[in-house]
């Protein structure tokens, strides 16, 4: 079934202007262990942990990880909930994060030499050009990598 987008329907905006959302601050995963994710993030994805709070009152530690400062960019949030004893369920909601690219090729042989788990390879997406690849974090979430000139 095809769909078409109504490009002529526009919601009614309900925020003053000066008030209305302006951009994503971060996304938020729950990991199992902050540890092995952060040696992924940091060192196979080449991030900066920008900050890192624990909470013993509530026994979980917050990680920010990004490619800039938080102030002006998109960040990852782990979350590592202290007590948990097992790893979390995927969930059926989930599907990826993206990240950005130079080169693909490149990019997705220095991660499977340093041993990240590559689940679609390299290559021109489905119906388009574009060239994606799609790796997994040590807790199963999905990453995109689209290639980006």
């Amino acid at each position: 079934m095809d769909y078409e987008l109504d490009t002529a329907a526009r919601p009614e905006q309900r925020l003053d202007l000066a008030e209305r959302p302006t951009r994503i601050l971060h996304a938020m995963l729950r990991v199992f262990d902050l540890q092995r994710s952060l040696d992924f993030y940091i060192g196979a994805l080449g991030m900066q942990l920008i900050r890192r709070q624990d909470y013993p009152g509530g026994r979980f530690t917050l990680a920010f990880l990004g490619y800039g400062a938080e102030e002006s960019n998109t960040v990852l949030e782990l979350t590592h909930n202290w007590d948990q004893p097992e790893p979390y369920a995927m969930g059926t909601a989930y599907g990826h994060i993206a990240i950005a690219v130079n080169d693909i090729y490149a990019t997705c042989a220095e991660l499977a030499e340093a041993g990240v788990n590559l689940t679609r390879a390299p290559g021109p997406m489905k119906h388009s050009a574009t060239l994606i690849a799609f790796i997994e974090d040590p807790d199963g979430y999905k990453i995109e990598l689209i290639q980006r000139d």
